[in-house]
């Protein structure tokens, strides 16, 4: 935070630091709560008056709106590159110009709009983005978020985890071109995929919804998948996954177990897999027992090579995953077990365990932490 009459000096020294440049390539301001409305707005114009080509503005303490001003969705729209902006309120652009022609990558965190129609119409007016991340608040005015450009390579969709639950919200996605998604959402109902997205290569979807498996049919393409998902229930049968190589599941789901089951069936070139706990197992929950599949996958036969697990716990199912897949990879040449416990006497009966399963496996070199 600013000393008393700091704040007015540092605000004549970046103007005029900005007047003295005739062209500025990137303006970037991580600011306090000292710092005024309208000196952002100051800094902005002149920034657009110079043809800027990136401007990230972060102003982590807002509690007063911050009005842009209005030089930046007609000028700025015709130079901008890169436009981040974080812990914002756009307050004063009620209709925007035909469109962003060179805007490629776009970063929305913790902003509130004027309607939801704003926003998706900002969207709409990008014809060439190639980077978009957004990350939604409470009260941004925003429930159906629609993300529909055809650019469009990367994607990361989160929610914070003050969203009210009660409140009915998701996103619609039309993005063909897509190489990277991202959606971590806990709070939201749907995530509405229209088209497949054949140039997926990465997908990570952290979400509770009830209907997921809608999003995993258009993803199956991808090479690497990180999930955590909620349910098991409804999965897509008949989806391959051709190209999936990496595999990440988060254990703290109930269902886990079945999902694991019907990936390991549906991807056959898979190569490494890899078990972690990313959020805390909720104890009221009855979680799901091992059952062996009466035929070993394709995949653990002929392609699997390494197997990861984080926070690896000894209780009787995972010792059973691990005595199949070690009992089972023919091509298994690494296995890493991490384990959450301090105890050492627990940690030494683990370690003696997995060494005697270890033995089921010629080729794989276990590491026990």
């Amino acid at each position: 935070m600013y000393q008393d009459g700091l704040g007015s000096r540092f605000s004549r020294f970046v103007y005029s630091s900005l007047h003295e440049a005739p062209i500025l390539e990137s303006l970037r301001l991580k600011l306090d709560r000292k710092s005024g409305a309208l000196d952002i707005g100051l800094w902005v114009r002149t920034a657009v008056k110079r043809s800027v080509r990136e401007l990230d503005i972060d102003m982590p303490f807002i509690f007063a709106p911050v009005i842009l001003p209005w030089s930046l969705y007609t000028g700025g729209c015709k130079t901008l590159v890169t436009w981040k902006l974080s812990n914002m309120t756009l307050v004063d652009a009620f209709s925007l110009p035909a469109s962003f022609p060179f805007l490629k990558e776009l970063s929305l965190v913790h902003m509130k709009y004027p309607s939801e129609e704003f926003v998706n119409e900002f969207l709409s007016n990008c014809p060439v983005l190639e980077d978009l991340a957004v990350e939604q608040c409470s009260d941004d005015n925003v429930t159906g978020l629609s993300v529909k450009i055809p650019s469009l390579k990367n994607l990361s969709l989160r929610k914070s985890t003050d969203i009210d639950e009660d409140k009915t919200c998701g996103y619609v996605v039309d993005a063909p071109s897509l190489e990277s998604f991202e959606v971590l959402d806990h709070s939201g109902e749907f995530c509405v995929i229209e088209n497949n997205m054949p140039e997926i290569v990465y997908a990570y979807l952290d979400i509770n919804y009830s209907h997921p498996w809608k999003i995993l049919r258009s993803i199956s393409s991808a090479k690497q998948l990180e999930l955590c998902l909620a349910s098991s229930k409804e999965y897509p049968v008949g989806t391959v996954f051709h190209n999936l190589v990496y595999l990440m599941l988060c254990t703290c789901e109930p269902e886990w177990l079945n999902l694991l089951l019907f990936l390991l069936r549906d991807s056959p070139k898979l190569r490494f897999l890899r078990f972690e706990q990313y959020h805390p197992i909720r104890p009221s929950e009855q979680r799901l027992w091992w059952s062996e599949p009466s035929s070993v996958p394709e995949c653990i036969l002929s392609s699997l090579e390494i197997l990861e697990w984080v926070k690896y716990e000894g209780i009787e199912e995972e010792k059973e995953i691990v005595a199949f897949i070690l009992g089972n990879a023919r091509l298994l040449n690494k296995a890493t077990i991490s384990s959450t416990s301090t105890d050492p006497v627990k940690k030494l009966e683990m370690l003696k365990e997995l060494s005697f399963l270890s033995r089921c496996s010629s080729t794989c070199h276990l590491t026990f932490d």
